[in-house]
Formats: structure tokens, C-alpha cells, sequence
């Protein structure tokens, strides 16, 4: 999808239209194939669950939530799921030129400041989905896809909460 026209030119990002048709591809079969739609939160969760049993098996498969899942908490679609979509970024990025290790931030943030933030809303953005029992993709994609009144109100309040906060937080990204 993103190709380097010349040598030393930069990456051209891939269209946005054939991204989209392939994601819904990918709904689809997910549909066809499992009988359930796609989200991210879970697999987290199950990695986390994981992660648990690893230290402390006997706490983790005592809990009302973790121990539901068993031993085998990995063994779940949603597992894998993550798992490509971290490698497909990667070897897109690999393939294109666009890999660098780099903070994205703006002149006025600190380094310090916008790792402390970035982490604070990681936290705060998994800790709502699992309360939620479903992530943000999960609810545009395959909520969205299915005509949820719900996750169609969730999607037009998550744009206008996006436009807000970009009015109030520009300044912090101002070069």
C-alpha cells in the first residue's frame, strides 16, 4: 500500500478508500469465518490474564473476571487478532521507510510530559473498554457495521470530542 516512488523520496501513505475496503474485507470475513466481529480490548485483557497466571495462578484463577477464561487465556481469536495487527504495523513500516524510534510530540510539550499522557489516556482508554466490555474499534467497526444505535451515537460523540479537544489542546502543538 505505501510505496517509495524515487530513491530518498518520502513514503506516500496509502489511500484511505482502499484501507477502508479492506478493513471492511476484513469484517466480514470475520463474520463469515467466526460468527463475531472484530475489537482489540480482549485480546489485551487475555494478555493480561496471562500475564497473571504466570505470576500468581492461583490469585488470577480465583477472580470473578480472570477465571473465567480458564488457564488457557491466549487461546481466544482475539489474541491473534492483536498479534497481527502489531506485526502488520511493523512490517508496514519496515517495508515503507517509515520506521524511526521518536516521541511525536509538539515544541511546547515535554518529552516527560507527553509520555506521562500518552500513558495516563492508555490507561484510562483500557480501563473504560473493559467496563465498557468492548473498545473503541469494537464499537466503530463491527458496531457500527451493524447498525447500533448505540455505537452510531458513540462514533458521532467520539468525532465531536475529538474536534473540542483539538480546539482546547492546539496550543501544545503549535510548530
Amino acid at each position: 500500500m505505501n510505496t517509495v516512488s524515487e530513491k530518498g523520496s518520502s513514503p506516500q501513505p496509502a489511500n484511505p478508500y482502499l484501507a477502508g475496503f479492506i478493513l471492511g474485507l476484513a469484517l466480514l470475513a470475520s463474520f463469515l469465518l467466526l460468527g463475531t466481529g472484530l475489537g482489540a480490548s480482549a485480546g489485551l485483557a487475555r494478555l493480561t490474564a496471562w500475564c497473571g497466571l504466570c505470576v500468581a495462578p492461583g490469585h488470577f484463577s480465583a477472580t470473578e473476571y480472570f477465571g473465567a477464561w480458564g488457564t488457557q487465556p491466549l487461546n481466544y481469536y482475539l489474541v491473534f487478532m492483536l498479534l497481527g495487527t502489531f506485526l502488520g504495523g511493523m512490517v508496514s513500516a519496515l517495508l515503507s521507510g517509515r520506521h524511526s524510534l521518536q516521541v511525536e510530540r509538539g515544541q511546547a510539550c515535554p518529552v516527560s510530559s507527553r509520555l506521562l499522557f500518552a500513558l495516563i489516556g492508555g490507561v484510562l482508554a483500557g480501563f473504560a473498554s473493559r467496563l465498557a466490555q468492548g473498545c473503541t474499534s469494537g464499537q466503530a467497526l463491527t458496531g457500527s457495521a451493524l447498525l447500533l444505535t448505540g455505537s452510531l451515537i458513540y462514533l458521532g460523540c467520539v468525532f465531536a470530542g475529538g474536534y473540542a479537544a483539538a480546539w482546547f489542546f492546539r496550543r501544545q502543538w503549535h510548530d
